[in-house]
């Protein structure tokens, strides 16, 4: 029998496998669904300090400086106490969570500020989860901010949070940075047990009608994954973290490069909310197929044979590989060259 396991973020897991953070898990019957499905841990959808600074801001206005209209009675503000506040709702869901389920459950944690970043992710320790997944959605759109400030932002939070937390840290990296292996070199130093490649940023669209800048949320392709194919190969053995990928893959071939390549864990969220919890046994059971039809006896077998230090080519994964690409590009008939 094939050996599946794998080890991310000091969790032994039952195969590579994991839901990302979604609205799959957003409840507890959701999050039952997805370990029936055979998820080997999962991903909560991220506790967001913005959220929790904007529901502060309006119980502000609506509670404590409400006008009683009776100037005798305007320190008095009645508050009911059965409400329970989205940070409350978040921490009582993770302890719920853990509870019933008998996989590792991921906390994810996008903060705004370094002391929300202490205060959320002591919270999300508390409340019990086994692992902390740092979203830091961070867009340097100021022409003031160099590379090096940006990458020294990562850096500050997750030193201090280290500092004060026990648990596993991965952190979400864009595919922005200038040089990703060297930052993930200084992040390792800093205490990051982990990476997921990559972040995706959500672009925002123009309405053509009202000329407004709106909102835009599509789905990822499995045209996407190859990037993060492509750098978990570039990172393998030049870091000694745990290796996620996230985004884009849909289909059991991708998963299997990623493997190759040498990610410890594949993350699925897009293909789950098109296609249905049910795709991610088929996936696995694609996965065990092939692996037993290539007569590898494990993941670990497997796992970064085809990095860039192991491939049979490893200039492919470079410059070189972008001529060839160019010159292999044929017309389709019919179309003038």
């Amino acid at each position: 029998m094939v050996d599946l396991t794998t080890n991310y973020l000091g969790l032994k897991l039952a195969h590579p496998l994991v839901p990302s953070a979604s609205p799959l898990s957003k409840d507890l019957d959701g999050a039952r669904r997805l370990e029936d499905a055979g998820a080997s841990a999962i991903v909560m959808p991220s506790l967001f300090e913005e959220k929790i600074e904007a529901e502060q801001q309006q119980m502000e206005r609506f509670f404590y400086e409400q006008a009683i209209g009776f100037g005798e009675a305007d320190s008095f503000h009645p508050i009911p106490d059965h409400i329970l506040t989205y940070q409350e709702q978040y921490l009582a869901h993770l302890q719920r969570i853990k509870s019933a389920l008998q996989i590792p459950v991921i906390a994810s944690l996008n903060g705004t500020s370094q002391g929300g970043w202490i205060e959320y992710g002591q919270a999300l320790q508390q409340a019990g989860a086994d692992a902390l997944e740092l979203n830091i959605y961070h867009l340097a759109a100021n022409a003031e901010d160099s590379s090096e400030a940006v990458e020294n932002r990562y850096l500050d939070i997750l030193r201090e949070l280290k500092s004060r937390v026990s648990l596993p840290l991965t952190l979400k990296l864009s595919p922005q940075f200038s040089s990703p292996i060297h930052f993930a070199q200084r992040l390792e130093a800093a205490g990051a047990d982990g990476f997921a490649l990559f972040n995706r940023f959500y672009q925002p669209d123009i309405d053509l009608d009202t000329l407004q800048v709106v909102p835009k949320l599509e789905l990822s392709t499995p045209a996407e994954a190859l990037l993060r194919i492509r750098w978990t190969a570039l990172m393998y053995g030049r870091v000694k973290t745990s290796l996620a990928v996230t985004g884009g893959f849909h289909q059991t071939p991708d998963v299997i490069k990623a493997l190759l390549a040498g990610a410890d864990v594949v993350h699925l969220c897009s293909v789950l909310l098109a296609h249905g919890v049910g795709k991610l046994g088929e996936i696995r059971a694609e996965l065990e197929q092939w692996l037993v039809e290539h007569e590898y006896e494990s993941i670990g077998q497997l796992k970064g044979s085809v990095s860039q230090q192991h491939a049979i080519d490893p200039s492919a994964y470079e410059r070189a590989n972008y001529i060839h690409v160019l010159d292999s590009y044929t017309p389709a008939a019919g179309v003038l060259r």
